[in-house]
């Protein structure tokens, strides 16, 4: 495994060729997160010895997450736990969402705007141990803003990412990871006008990412979108590389209102 770090973040690269079950936009929906897992084989024990959940995978297959673990659901921090624990364990690998991105910079201090789900999430943080936040701290602080698996035949950006941008890391890359590509104009509710960076892709590496909700994930250009807004009534969804199965659970409920309507993922 090669991972670079500079002051914007990380890249990492690896060899590691799968079977990955690569996991949409969890947002706090941990029920759901451990429902998933256990239809894709998983198996999940909580110790309490440890405060830590011991993750069985039915194969020697590894999870891979797209960002946005956390805001506007109902459990940030156990979602934050178990995915902590399976990549400490070796069994998974994270990239960083923007709102990942956020609390990180909310748990050092930094000047946020406590809003869009973040409030809920430090609401949550606030009955757990100072020790336990501080690991949040850091493991936030050290996940890759993308990853490149399988001899960079698969990519994972949280927003997606262009293939002249591929292996390549700084604050402009760390951005289009996190937020996508923006025409610099706002929307009717103040939102930054999104590109549809999918749709003249033509890279022959499958890029596999979250961040704007569709309804159903539809291949584009050797690229699949795997956000279907569980947290928004949706489902949580995941895509089993290299025999890219889709697998989904529904959400359990509606925990918050979009900002705007889901994509339709037209090809």
């Amino acid at each position: 495994m090669v991972q670079i770090r500079n002051s914007n973040g990380y890249l990492m690269q690896n060899d590691d060729s799968g079977p990955f079950d690569i996991i949409g936009d969890v947002h706090g929906c941990f029920d759901e997160l451990k429902s998933l897992l256990n239809k894709l084989g998983y198996q999940i024990n909580y110790s309490e010895t440890d405060a830590k959940y011991k993750v069985i995978p039915s194969t020697s297959r590894k999870a891979v997450f797209v960002g946005d673990l956390v805001d506007r659901g109902p459990n940030s921090p156990e979602v934050l736990r178990l995915v902590m624990d399976m990549v400490q364990a070796g069994l998974a690998y994270c990239v960083v969402g923007n709102h990942d991105d956020k609390l990180y910079r909310k748990l050092c201090g930094r000047n946020v705007q406590v809003r869009h789900g973040l409030e809920l999430t430090m609401e949550q943080l606030g009955k757990y141990r100072r020790e336990f936040v501080q690991r949040i701290r850091i493991f936030l602080e050290c996940l890759p803003h993308h990853i490149m698996l399988d001899n960079g035949r698969l990519v994972i950006a949280h927003a997606g990412l262009k293939e002249h941008l591929h292996g390549k890391h700084g604050k402009t890359i760390r951005d289009l990871c996190l937020y996508g590509p923006t025409t610099g104009a706002l929307d009717e509710k103040g939102l930054p006008v999104r590109l549809d960076w999918a749709a003249d892709y033509s890279g022959t590496a499958i890029v596999v990412y979250g961040h704007t909700p569709v309804h159903t994930p539809t291949w584009k250009n050797n690229t699949l979108n795997i956000d279907t807004g569980c947290v928004f009534g949706g489902k949580l969804t995941a895509l089993t590389y290299p025999d890219n199965i889709l697998t989904s659970v529904d959400a359990q409920q509606a925990y918050a209102e979009p900002m705007r309507p889901f994509l339709t993922n037209q090809v």
